[in-house]
């Protein structure tokens, strides 16, 4: 597989887009606390390869949730509750990252955006599913591996871990806190597994440590936004925004499918 390096060239019209990206994403985080890893990805994957998008969004996502994770007050509880679940997310990233070499770079596109539609429906229609208690034992490994191989192969977070976390019955701020959990998490461990593999090279991780300057920009501007705006119609908007995105990446690709050829 060629460098992901070679996926970025450094022109000021490039720069400029990366820029605007983190700036978007960052906003929609202040705004609503969550969407930068998602944004990010789906707007860079547009214009690059996908596994350089990946490398890309590290720094500002490992910035930008230390305050998340931190926040909430309730870390300890929270690590006793899910350490199982946060491990396996961890964990099985490696496996999933292992595919990367070898898979075609189209099909780990159309899975985004797969992951980036069903995100955004999800988002919508906020299912309120309850999990019983006695099933976290098994249910949140398995939710887990799940999402931590599907975040190795895309750099997308969220499915299902989101969504198990959102069906623990937890408080506003306590769900906050455990999605900053697993996107720590999951950060640090696509970090080594990048690493692990090659395919992060020195390019790639300064451009995403100064990608941090617009996305904490944006988050400031998300912020004062969410004091200016309701949030049930930002997050409206956001999610039929990122439908839209996750359709076109997905259909750029089974457009270009050999059968249709």
């Amino acid at each position: 597989m060629p460098d992901p390096a070679a996926f970025l060239p450094a022109d000021a019209t490039l720069l400029l887009w990366i820029g605007a990206v983190f700036l978007l994403a960052g906003t929609v985080k202040g705004a609503i606390g969550l969407g930068l890893p998602t944004v990010s990805l789906g707007l860079l994957a547009v214009t690059m390869d996908i596994r350089a998008a990946m490398a890309l969004l590290l720094v500002p996502s490992f910035v930008t949730n230390i305050w998340q994770m931190a926040g909430g007050g309730q870390f300890m509880p929270l690590l006793r509750r899910l350490w199982p679940f946060l491990l396996c997310a961890s964990l099985s990233i490696w496996f999933g990252a292992a595919a990367l070499k070898t898979a075609d770079a189209g099909a780990l596109k159309a899975l985004l955006g797969a992951l980036v539609i069903a995100y955004a429906l999800l988002g919508l229609m906020r299912p309120a599913w309850q999990l019983p208690p006695r099933r976290e034992a098994w249910a949140g490994p398995l939710a887990g591996i799940v999402n931590g191989v599907l975040t190795g192969l895309t750099g997308s977070f969220v499915v299902p871990g989101v969504l198990y976390l959102q069906s623990l019955g937890l408080g506003r701020e306590a769900l906050v806190q455990a999605m900053g959990m697993l996107f720590m998490a999951s950060t640090v461990a696509l970090g080594l597994a990048l690493g692990g593999r090659g395919l992060l090279p020195g390019e790639l991780l300064g451009s995403s440590a100064l990608a941090v300057i617009p996305a904490l920009a944006g988050m400031a501007a998300g912020r004062a936004l969410r004091r200016r705006l309701s949030e049930a119609a930002f997050r409206r908007v956001f999610f039929i925004a990122l439908l839209l995105l996750g359709l076109y990446i997905a259909g750029r690709w089974l457009l270009a499918a050999p059968w249709l050829a």
